[in-house]
């Protein structure tokens, strides 16, 4: 019998209100007794899941007494319950759980999508330790304004990007084979990351065509990796919340991108329709929710009604039966009806500890380095100052809730443990640092200014840091501006000032440790940016995909003044996508491709493209090669240029490396506003290079 027959037998030895619990998500702050309420709503069969979240069980900052008390609710549902069904156990697990991984936004900028998926993995059995069997991740939302606050989620402003992070997070968290380790939720679905302003929860209008040749895709690669779950969005696009939508809930994401696990609602996006003005009240949002493919509610505010509105012939049983029967097909596919408990115990802390370490060194971005003035000498003297110098808490940044800040150690202390001639400085005056020539600064942002309902007007470093910098360079002092922080910052104000920025995100448990092996070049970085750093605020949105304009007014990829598009900026990037230097140099030759004139059925089949990538300088390093096509004519105007490919390897001093791609018609075609993939004859302009800026090129012709 296969999951689906069984699910469906399942069903039907439940009654109806067995079924609209299932589709019910338990929450202890819902409960004025807390605990024991929650006890009896899981024996009388209200709920088919329960949130972790905060203080939701006694113990919650214990292990042990966190995972009993999940084992106890499991067991009253699996033997008091009236259907016996188990529960799935959510949680916030973003970035790291007990070892907190770099914020997902800067796992992007590691470009090592098989690492990412192997952290996640570990990440996945530190939860199901305390019992989680299901986590609030990935998060897919593609973000272009950094002034966003949860633009630290996401993975960026790509959605090539998006899609090879969408399925490298659902495989290390469910694995690839059933039963599955643990539910993955590809979220938000859809729009959040394009609210209007920046300001969280807004509102987002998207065209259909861009909502396909952009939003869409790191959700469809989820569904083609098998994700379980999936979570709505907060927003409405173009007039229409994704909570209530049928065209987004279930046309879109099951029809078009073929997911079929079940939808669960954010917190209070239910019972938010009413706000909105699409619900009259709450019963009402209830009816339009689940009538539009929403399964689960969390927090049970709206669809206690349900059973009304059944009465009423606002909602069919049929509807009910199939959003319990996906809920139901989770389950079994996580294997919760032969092992309700969790089968996980013990995790090698110390292996995670490393991948976390690696992971850290890999998201960093050296972005200036004057004079080749990195790698430091371990034994130079040299001066340490920063606001971030001997922070913990904000290294791990937002959206972190189980973290152990006995696992981490400073920037500053990870410094000085390999420097023994580093110093620290509180006051920078021109008589204590006379005989230091080298000064490193640690500047950033604080973990709580980013992340959910924490946007910002002005991402620009603060006027405190960009005077300790002025400071510092009035004394004559070389600078490296160690920057730690969860979005983009715009660094026109100490860019020139200083000589080197190495940028170590919010890069978790590990950020300091990391952050030494690239200052000292144990580790030699290669990090690449997953999104564009602007030079000011002013400039948002900038993003590297954009489209050719009528004028001269697009100057992404120009500094000639007829493209500016400012009287007092240059319409460049301070830093484009894809880039970041390394202690070594690069040379890019011979790029071919194995047809420059081909037909479509020669594209189905695939034409390859290569570039032969050479170390010239003095030292292994890793490189991130990166694959871009613009399709020079065409029904609608399309990017100026679109990844398609990348590849991180290592290449040794005096080595080179013959780097290989494959494009298909799944590459050089894209989706009408109706939703039909076209793929049309013309030139095509394919790039093989460091970043966006790249213009090693060949032409070809597709007829």
């Amino acid at each position: 019998m296969n999951i689906k027959e069984r699910a469906r037998e399942i069903l039907a030895g439940m009654t109806l209100e067995e079924k609209l619990g299932q589709l019910n998500m338990l929450y202890i702050g819902m409960y004025d007794n807390g605990i024991d309420e929650l006890k009896k709503a899981v024996r009388a069969g209200d709920g088919g899941s329960v949130i972790i979240a905060g203080s939701i069980v006694p113990g919650d900052g214990d292990d042990t007494e966190l995972h009993k008390e999940i084992a106890e609710l499991q067991r009253i549902a699996v033997e008091e319950s009236p259907s016996k069904i188990p529960l799935l156990f959510g949680r916030d697990v973003i970035h790291g759980h007990k070892v907190v991984n770099p914020i997902p936004l800067a796992m992007s900028a590691s470009f090592n999508f098989d690492l990412i998926k192997e952290a996640y993995a570990e990440t996945g059995e530190e939860a199901m330790c305390d019992g989680i069997n299901w986590t609030f991740a990935p998060m897919l939302d593609m973000a272009r304004d950094p002034r966003w606050g949860r633009v630290i989620e996401c993975p960026g402003e790509d959605p090539y990007v998006g899609t090879k992070v969408a399925k490298a997070v659902v495989e290390g968290f469910q694995g690839t084979e059933m039963p599955y380790k643990m539910a993955a939720c590809a979220k938000h679905y859809i729009g959040y990351g394009a609210s209007e302003g920046g300001r969280d929860y807004h509102r987002a209008e998207i065209s259909d065509y861009s909502l396909r040749n952009y939003y869409t895709k790191a959700f469809k690669s989820a569904a083609d990796a098998n994700v379980l779950t999936v979570m709505n969005s907060f927003n409405e696009i173009n007039g229409q919340p994704t909570t209530s939508s049928k065209y987004y809930l279930t046309d879109i994401l099951r029809g078009e991108l073929g997911f079929d696990g079940f939808v669960v609602s954010d917190a209070g996006a239910v019972h938010q329709l009413t706000r909105q003005g699409v619900a009259k009240d709450y019963k009402d949002a209830a009816g339009l929710a689940l009538n539009a493919g929403l399964d689960m509610e969390m927090n049970r505010l709206c669809f206690p009604n349900l059973r009304e509105l059944i009465d009423e012939g606002k909602v069919t049983v049929e509807t009910v039966d199939t959003a319990a029967l996906r809920i139901i097909e989770t389950k079994l596919k996580l294997g919760l009806f032969e092992n309700p408990y969790s089968q996980h115990s013990t995790f090698d802390l110390n292996k995670h500890l490393e991948t976390s370490r690696k992971l850290a060194g890999e998201s960093v971005v050296l972005l200036k380095n004057k004079d080749n003035i990195l790698p430091l000498d371990k034994e130079a003297k040299i001066a340490l100052t920063g606001p971030f110098l001997h922070t913990k808490r904000d290294l791990l940044g937002c959206w972190t809730l189980d973290f152990d800040l006995d696992y981490v150690t400073t920037i500053g202390d990870a410094i000085k443990a390999v420097a023994p001639n580093a110093t620290e400085f509180t006051a920078l005056r021109q008589y204590d640092l006379k005989n230091y020539d080298t000064v490193v600064a640690v500047l950033g942002e604080a973990f709580d200014i980013t992340g959910e309902a924490h946007s910002v007007t002005d991402i620009s470093i603060s006027k405190a840091q960009a005077e300790e910098i002025h400071t510092l360079k009035r004394l004559g002092k070389k600078i490296i501006a160690v920057i730690s922080a969860g979005r983009p910052l715009a660094l026109s104000e100490i860019e020139e000032e200083v000589d080197a920025i190495v940028y170590v995100w919010h890069g978790g448990t590990q950020t300091g440790l990391a952050a030494a092996d690239v200052l000292f070049g144990d580790v030699c970085p290669s990090g690449r940016l997953p999104i564009t750093f602007p030079r000011v605020t002013g400039q948002i949105p900038i993003f590297y995909n954009c489209p050719p304009s009528g004028r001269l007014c697009n100057g992404y990829y120009s500094d000639d003044l007829q493209w500016t598009n400012y009287e007092d900026c240059l319409s460049t990037p301070l830093y484009p996508f894809g880039y970041g230097l390394s202690y070594t140099e690069f040379e890019y030759s011979d790029m071919t491709v194995s047809k420059e004139k081909f037909t479509l059925d020669e594209l189905k089949n695939g034409i390859k493209a290569s570039v032969t990538v050479s170390n010239t300088g003095n030292r292994d390093a890793k490189e991130v090669v990166q694959l871009y096509i613009r399709d020079l004519k065409a029904s609608y105007t399309r990017p100026l240029k679109e990844l398609k490919g990348t590849e991180k390897l290592l290449i040794e001093i005096g080595k080179a490396v013959t780097v290989h791609f494959e494009l298909t018609d799944k590459d050089l075609g894209y989706f009408t506003p109706h939703g039909e993939y076209i793929v049309e004859e013309g030139e095509f302009e394919i790039f093989i290079g460091h970043d966006s800026y790249t213009e090693n090129k060949i032409t070809v012709e597709l007829f």
